[in-house]
């Protein structure tokens, strides 16, 4: 049996503190080495919950010996420098999304990462759930005939004024922070060969960044994605799947909790619900991390495409 690997987090973000650590700790293939912090209190609180080490800045975590990877969930616009920091410095990552703010340098730090024989992973954490492969089978048998359109939807209600996600400066948007759903469960489906064919994003009464918006992608074979998203709106998290022969709904996609029973919904003749085990996703993601780790690389292609298209969006909505 391999040993397990030490992480250290950089940062004590919420999701860090309430998703992401208590996956780590239950994980038998995962040791929760230190949890940095620029606060020196924050760092000593949240370590004391899951046992490891508070240590005081980022970097000096980075210069431990004893981490194997470092969880990177800081504000988007500190991904590239810090992800940077920790490939040089040899450890694996697994960086909040978006891995970067811009396609050039999600490239460069694949690049060096790839050079580093280190695993990147961005945490996508939806892509590991077992229904959406289900769904793939189920369009493969050819249950709802030939694909013609994808269309998803991903909406939160309004954040507190002071949110992160309201800030320009540090990376903050609707289309990074909720748009990449529906965008990346596009790409998932329809493939890497998937275009932005025009886009519109909405900024909301007061606010420096895009609060909602909407894309219409396609495929060279003429397979339309309809996305939308915002996060000053009611909660809808959700996809269909339209064929020539019926069509495949998908509701509670992106971020079910452990417990749920996830279902799919083939609609044709008459209507089908089918039920799945509950999985938790945020563990698939740890584990698929930790799988990486010992690989010494991740699988880097939706996250570039993904970054393009992201890029295409806000670029055509000008």
């Amino acid at each position: 049996m391999s040993a397990p690997v030490r992480i250290g987090v950089l940062g004590c973000a919420d999701i860090a503190v309430r998703r992401m650590l208590p996956a780590f700790a239950a994980s038998r293939d995962v040791e929760v080495a230190a949890v940095a912090s620029r606060d020196p209190a924050r760092a000593e609180e949240v370590a004391a919950r899951f046992g490891c080490r508070p240590v005081r800045g980022y970097a000096e975590l980075l210069d431990a010996d004893d981490v194997q990877a470092v969880y990177i969930p800081l504000p988007a616009a500190l991904h590239a420098p810090w992800v940077e920091a920790a490939l040089n410095a040899g450890r694996h990552v697994l960086a909040e999304k978006p891995l970067t703010t811009d396609p050039e340098s999600t490239e460069r730090l694949l690049d060096l990462a790839a050079k580093q024989g280190a695993a990147l992973m961005e945490n996508v954490m939806f892509v590991h759930h077992p229904r959406h492969e289900a769904v793939r089978r189920l369009v493969s048998a050819g249950r709802i005939g030939e694909l013609r359109s994808f269309h998803a939807a991903f909406t939160i209600p309004p954040l507190p004024d002071g949110d992160i996600r309201y800030a320009p400066e540090l990376g903050g948007g609707a289309l990074s922070d909720v748009g990449l759903y529906p965008l990346r469960a596009a790409l998932h489906f329809l493939g890497p060969a998937l275009e932005v064919i025009g886009a519109r994003l909405t900024r909301g009464s007061g606010r420096r960044v895009e609060t909602s918006g909407a894309a219409l992608l396609g495929t060279p074979e003429g397979v339309t994605a309809h996305l939308t998203f915002g996060m000053e709106h009611a909660y809808l998290s959700r996809y269909e799947l339209w064929g020539s022969e019926g069509r495949i709904t998908v509701d509670r996609a992106f971020t079910p909790p452990a417990d749920f029973v996830p279902g799919i919904a083939v609609h044709g003749h008459t209507t089908e619900e089918i039920r799945l085990e509950p999985a938790d996703q945020v563990a698939a993601t740890v584990a698929a991390f930790v799988t990486a780790v010992r690989a010494g690389s991740a699988v880097r292609g939706d996250t570039l495409r993904q970054a393009e298209l992201l890029d295409d969006v806000r670029r055509l909505s000008a």
